[in-house]
C-alpha cells in the first residue's frame, strides 16, 4: 500500500464535529486554534444552506470558535459555483433561505418564477405547499431541478426535522425528475472547496460524523478521512458500509496533535 502524504490542509464538517445543538464539542476550540496558528489551509463545511458564511461566522464566534468567513464553505456556495460554471447569468426559482438566495445573487443570478432555467431547492424551516406546487409546475414546464443537499432529516432540540432530501423526494414523485445534488456526498462540493483554498486532495483530510455524506465525499474526492463519534454515527454503524474511513476517533480533540 502506498504511503500516504503528510496532511497539509483540512476540511471539517461543522454539526456533530465542532458543535452539537448550539454548543461547541470539547476540543473544537483547540483544533481551530491550532489550525489558525499552523497557517495550513482549512475549511469548515456544512450541508445546511440556510445561513450565509457571515451568519455562520457570527454563530461560531458566539460559541468561542474563531473561524474567518473565507474558511466557511456551504452547500449553497457549492450550488452557486456549480450553476455559475454551468449557466453563467442564469435564472432560478428558489425555495430556501438567505444563505442560498445570497449565494445566487452574488453570482449574478436573477431569482424569478417566470420560465426560470432552474428550480433550486435548499433548506428552510418553512416549506410551503404553495412553493412546492410552483416548483413542480416549473419543472414540468422545463426548468432543471437542482438541490443543495440530499439530507433527508436535520437536527433540532425537539428531534429530527424533514430536510431538503425529503422535500426533493416529494417533488421527484410529482414530476418524475430527479434533482442534481450539489452538496455532500457529491465530491464536487469537496473539490470546489479545495480549489477555493488552493489545496490538493492528495494532501488533504476530511473530518466528519457521518459515513454516508462526510466520509463518502472525502473518499470519492481522494482525501484521507477521519470519522468522529460525537455525531450521528457509532463505531458499530461503520460496519454497515462497504467503505471505511482512514481512521475513526472518539472526537475532534483526538486530532489536534495531527495539525
Amino acid at each position: 500500500m502506498a504511503e500516504r502524504k503528510p496532511i497539509e490542509s483540512w476540511l471539517t464538517d461543522m454539526d456533530g464535529v465542532l458543535i452539537h445543538e448550539g454548543t461547541p464539542i470539547p476540543g473544537a476550540e483547540a483544533f481551530i486554534k491550532r489550525l489558525r496558528e499552523s497557517g495550513k489551509p482549512f475549511l469548515v463545511l456544512t450541508n445546511n444552506s440556510i445561513y450565509t458564511p457571515r451568519d455562520l461566522q457570527a454563530r461560531l464566534a458566539r460559541m468561542g470558535l474563531d473561524v474567518p468567513v473565507e474558511n466557511i464553505w456551504t452547500s449553497a456556495l457549492a450550488t452557486a459555483k456549480f450553476l455559475d460554471d454551468q449557466r453563467p447569468g442564469g435564472t432560478a426559482y428558489v425555495i430556501g433561505e438567505a444563505g442560498l438566495t445570497t449565494a445566487l445573487h452574488d453570482i449574478g443570478y436573477v431569482l424569478t418564477d417566470h420560465e426560470p432555467d432552474y428550480v433550486v431547492l435548499g433548506e428552510t424551516r418553512t416549506y410551503s405547499f404553495e412553493a412546492m406546487t410552483k416548483a413542480v409546475r416549473l419543472i414540468n414546464a422545463g426548468a432543471r431541478f437542482i438541490c443543495t443537499n440530499p439530507d433527508e432529516t436535520g437536527p433540532s432540540t425537539e428531534g429530527p426535522l424533514p430536510a431538503t432530501g425529503a422535500v426533493a423526494a416529494l417533488i421527484t414523485k410529482a414530476t418524475g425528475k430527479q434533482p442534481y445534488f450539489a452538496g455532500k456526498p457529491n465530491p464536487l462540493m469537496m473539490r470546489t472547496g479545495l480549489n477555493a483554498i488552493g489545496a490538493h486532495s492528495e494532501t488533504s483530510a476530511m473530518i466528519g460524523d457521518r459515513m454516508d455524506t462526510d466520509v463518502l465525499a472525502g473518499l470519492e474526492a481522494g482525501m484521507q478521512t477521519f470519522l468522529v463519534l460525537t455525531g450521528l454515527t457509532t463505531e458499530q454503524d461503520t460496519e454497515k458500509f462497504p467503505y471505511r474511513p482512514t481512521k475513526t476517533v472518539p472526537s475532534i480533540a483526538d486530532l489536534v496533535d495531527l495539525v
